[in-house]
């Protein structure tokens, strides 16, 4: 067939739209005879006749999706336009840990909206990753340097949930083992909120209050501070962190990464944890998010801290190269013990942040928060001229000012100058200045200010004999972002090849397929990203008043009802902001609800021993006691072990959590009698969507049993990966549950509950699945879906006669992965899971997930967007390295030297002078003929990991390290060293 003829057979229109509007032809790899085709090789006719064999019949939905007819790309850029117009952007003045900022354009067009950044995953493969791996370990030095702390990791989620694990990481090393945490009463509300949702499973009990007052008669295991406080006031660290050590308890402050560089850092004051958000480097405001949160702490407790780190070793070759660090930490391997469910944190908004301060280097950050603190202070002493109280005394960008029975008045007058203050009670206002404000912003709220009859003063008269507003004992002293990463690259030019040179050193899906079972990586159409930097959806604080943000609302509304009809669930919350959060907030659903009918008693979760990590890790978090059940020899949750447990723990059982399909990538059949069992001894069904991508427009977890399931919407819908977020995970729930969803101090209805700290989470990518969702409609959802499960099976019939497929169901299909067992290949060759994974670097190929669900396996997920073409070249690629293993085997090359043994190989091994290995330069480089035209260089080979977590260097390693002194290279001695 020529390639028009293919192009023209892609292009069937659906539901009346015409060729050039068809985006559902887009979005799905496979054209129509590309379908065909591959429906034959499975000895199938049609694609009803497949989704009979792989989905039971007893859960396939019998009616369409209510979502109605596919939209066109201009339509939904046009429906998109007009739900933002109902956003009004004012200018923000209310602060509260979210502030204004400007984007630099070269990061705003070469990071945050290109591909090569935001459609890659996170950095399990660190040998495709390094351009990635550094930019995090940049964030790592940025943040470790600006508070003081020996290391920082690679972000967290937000500063409310970093807060949150600040707490349980004092409470298991705190000397202290009293059960109370203590947080002033100046940290921002939504932190304490979010901190109060994770305290109360655990039973640990939170103390408000000002620490300079009631600090000394509390027993606590840690204490919270807010730096500045969240009414602007700096206060002194150094004796809270006195009190605190003396009592054996460890001292935590969420400090202001811009103050920081002109305020003394926490970790010269004595806190053991900093915490805070990233945000202000550089990333929109975004109605609340995604930002990157950081967290902070000394050398001896590294390997307590949560969510990812990046450490520095070497390669095969002894080079430098970067890595994740202390992976043992990760819930797939602790479960229950995790201490932490984070698994995604924000990694496109930390790159963002470390490149705005590469950007504008230290002396550049310095300079804006100067600026930002004397249009504070000048503002301050002209409302004390107008004869306005302003209580805060030593700030750096935020006051209080108490307002008495003005402050309606003083609201509106602000507004009607484009101008939102924060509400703090009826007799006070808070203002907050950033690095957007200036003089025409203070003159407008002197004027605002102003009693009736008295003139505003003017700027230049009150900045004259304005005193900055912090004392030199305050002020800091130490160097900061010293590294030549942040002193070289502040021109355009040079960030703009910087940042290129970074994105052709790792892979992402703009450059190939990632095969990844379990994390579904789609295309991220173009389309659907296009709104996500309009100014409508970025420039919004999400505390700003509600009725500015109408147009979110009808986003947010739309989309849950959208969501509601793909799963059969009665409500949705789009608060958590991750899969892990969402798992967590359903849990805390099903509690609740338990609590309401007078059985809070009930704590057992039951897990399959196949389920997602974070399943247990999350159980753990929400106090409740995880229960394992058996798993068949097919991968099906083993009903037998399953009624002996629900029965055995009838009187506790609160849950089951399962995934679906399951882990192993099949259909179980029975999964309807799982859910009624669980039900009939009193418990609820959970239902991870992680696999959802297999369900969507043909079964529905709300019909079939589920009571509550997370989605992953940076998975099925389309939201990007980032490299390792942002991600969102919202809960649907049965109508039973709908009361227990997250609360939040916006949401009318309570404000208990909240388990991020905007009350839409990442609210800023809610338009990607709106867009993706109306873009598809019923019947391109359902396409994709099916398109999914065929080229899936499609893979798994190609590669059957080289691999054994692990499981599949009654049929003999998988479902939308499928899972290759290379353990006997091991045996006989020594050739391990690792070596494949390694060799399809060479090949310009990412690795499927390795070693899970079932340890030296790979598990391939390829999607619906790949089209069969690559699909191909993934399994010419398989086959060709099992033809190489075959040579192993035969012992054409030795077990411990051949090209998976020393793959991946860089053009630097290739081109060396001398050649010593048992296989020809073109076999390593070239193994099959496609990559002479286009040909992926790995910039490393082989990461150590062992070399790695015993040489542990968490920040930027000295120029000095690098062989040729790399440009751009990141710097700091060991940790080891350093101490």
């Amino acid at each position: 067939m020529t390639k028009h003829a293919t192009d023209t057979a892609r292009r069937i229109p659906y539901a009346g739209l015409t060729q050039a509007d068809d985006f559902i032809g887009r979005h799905i790899g496979p054209s129509a005879a590309d379908q065909a085709e591959m429906l034959g090789s499975l000895g199938l006719a049609s694609m009803g006749e497949l989704i009979e064999k792989v989905v039971p019949a007893s859960i396939l939905a019998r009616s369409p999706l209510a979502l109605g007819q596919p939209r066109s790309e201009p339509r939904v850029l046009e429906d998109l336009k007009r739900i933002a117009a109902g956003n009004r952007v004012m200018k923000s003045c209310i602060g509260q840990g979210y502030y204004d900022c400007h984007t630099p354009t070269v990061i705003l067009r070469n990071l945050l909206e290109n591909p090569s950044w935001y459609t890659a995953y996170t950095p399990y493969q660190p040998e495709i990753s390094q351009g990635r791996l550094e930019v995090l370990l940049n964030f790592q030095t940025m943040v470790s340097d600006l508070t003081g702390m020996d290391i920082a990791n690679a972000s967290l989620l937000d500063e409310a949930t970093a807060a949150a694990e600040a707490m349980t990481f004092c409470r298991r090393l705190a000397k202290n083992k009293a059960n109370r945490f203590f947080v002033s009463g100046d940290c921002h509300p939504q932190t304490l909120d979010v901190v109060r949702t994770r305290a109360e499973p655990l039973g640990i009990e939170v103390i408000v209050g000002d620490e300079r007052t009631d600090l000394a008669a509390v027993d606590c295991f840690g204490v919270l501070l807010q730096y500045p406080g969240t009414s602007g006031e700096v206060g002194d660290l150094a004796s809270i962190a006195d009190q605190a050590h003396a009592k054996g308890a460890l001292l935590a402050v969420a400090a202001d990464l811009l103050a920081l560089t002109l305020l003394r850092p926490p970790g010269e004051c004595g806190a053991d944890v900093v915490v805070g958000s990233a945000q202000r480097f550089g990333v929109p405001l975004g109605f609340g998010g995604p930002h990157a949160a950081y967290f902070a702490t000394r050398e001896a407790y590294k390997r307590e801290m949560p969510g990812r780190l990046i450490g520095v070793s070497v390669d095969a070759q002894g080079r430098k190269a970067y890595r994740l660090a202390l992976q043992t930490r990760e819930q797939h391997i602790r479960r229950e013990k995790a201490s932490s469910n984070i698994c995604t944190a924000q990694a496109l908004l930390a790159m963002m942040a470390a490149m705005y301060a590469s950007y504008h280097g230290p002396s550049g950050l310095a300079t804006i928060a100067r600026r930002v603190h004397r249009l504070a202070a000048t503002l301050a002493r002209g409302l004390r001229e107008l004869d306005l109280e302003v209580p805060t005394h030593v700030f750096f960008d935020t006051i209080t000012v108490r307002t008495g029975r003005r402050t309606d008045e003083i609201h509106q007058a602000a507004r009607a100058r484009g101008i939102n203050l924060r509400e703090i009670d009826d007799a006070h206002v808070g203002i907050s200045l950033d690095e957007t404000s200036g003089v025409p912003e203070v003159e407008a709220l002197w004027a605002a200010f102003a009693p009736a009859g008295l003139r505003a003063p003017g700027f230049e008269a009150i900045e004259a004999g304005t005193d900055d507003r912090f004392p030199e004992a305050l002020q800091r002293t130490s160097a900061f972002l010293t590294h030549p990463v942040f002193n070289t690259y502040h021109s355009e030019t040079d960030l703009l090849r910087y940042l290129r040179s970074l994105a052709d050193k790792d892979l992402a899906l703009d450059r190939t397929m990632i095969p990844l079972g379990s994390c579904t990586m789609k295309l991220n159409a173009t389309t659907e990203m296009i709104p996500v930097t309009w100014k409508e959806f970025g420039g919004l604080h999400p505390f700003a008043p509600i009725e500015q943000a109408r147009g979110y609302l009808q986003l947010v509304t739309e989309l849950e009802q959208m969501l509601c009809a793909c799963t059969g669930y009665d409500a949705f919350s789009l608060q958590p902001n991750s899969g892990a959060q969402g798992e967590y907030a359903g849990l805390l659903a099903i509690r609740g609800w338990h609590a309401s009918r007078g059985e809070g008693h009930r704590n057992v979760c039951l897990i399959p021993s196949s389920a997602h990590g974070t399943n247990p890790a999350s159980a753990q978090m929400v106090g409740m006691k995880v229960v394992v059940v058996a798993c068949d020899e097919n991968g099906n949750v083993d009903l037998e072990d399953l009624r002996k447990k629900a029965s055995q723990h009838a009187a506790d059982l609160a849950a089951i959590m399962i995934t679906y399909p399951s882990t192993h990538g099949v259909f179980e059949e029975e999964v309807a009698e799982v859910c009624a069992i669980v039900h009939e001894h009193g418990g609820q069904v959970y239902i991870d969507g992680a696999n959802l991508n297999a369900q969507v427009g043909l079964a529905l977890p709300g019909a079939y049993g589920g009571d509550v399931s997370h989605l992953n919407l940076h998975k099925t819908f389309c939201i990007p990966h980032g490299g390792g977020g942002p991600g969102v995970g919202p809960i649907g729930v049965k109508a039973h549950l709908a009361p227990f969803l997250p609360g939040h101090r916006r949401f009318e209805r309570r404000t208990e509950g909240a388990v991020s700290a905007a009350p839409w989470g990442s609210a800023s990518v809610l338009p990607i699945t709106w867009a993706y969702i109306a873009l598809m409609g019923a019947d391109g959802l359902k396409r994709a879906t099916e398109v999914a499960i065929l080229s899936a099976n499609y893979i798994a019939r190609r590669l059957a006669p080289h691999y054994p497929i692990l499981y599949t169901g009654v049929h003999g299909m998988v479902a939308h992965e499928c899972i290759i067992d290379l353990r006997p290949i091991k045996d006989r060759t020594g050739v391990s899971a690792e070596d494949v994974a390694k060799r399809l670097i060479d090949f310009g190929f990412h690795a499927p997930t390795m070693s899970f669900p079932v340890p030296g396996t790979l598990m391939i997920e390829p999607t619906e967007s790949e089209p069969k073409a690559e699909l191909d070249r993934f399994c010419d690629a398989m086959i060709c390295i099992r033809e190489e293993i075959d040579a192993v085997e035969r012992g054409a090359f030795g077990r411990d030297d051949n090209p998976l043994k020393n793959a991946p190989h860089t053009a630097l091994d290739v081109v060396a002078s001398e050649w010593t290995r048992p296989y020809s330069r073109e076999q390593a480089a070239y193994p099959v003929p496609s990559l002479r035209q286009s040909k992926y260089w790995p910039p490393v080979g082989r990461v150590d990991n062992v070399y790695g977590d015993r040489n542990l260097v968490c920040s930027c390693p000295p120029m000095s390290d690098y062989e040729g002194g790399q440009a751009g290279a990141p710097a700091r001695q060991s940790l080891a060293d350093r101490g």
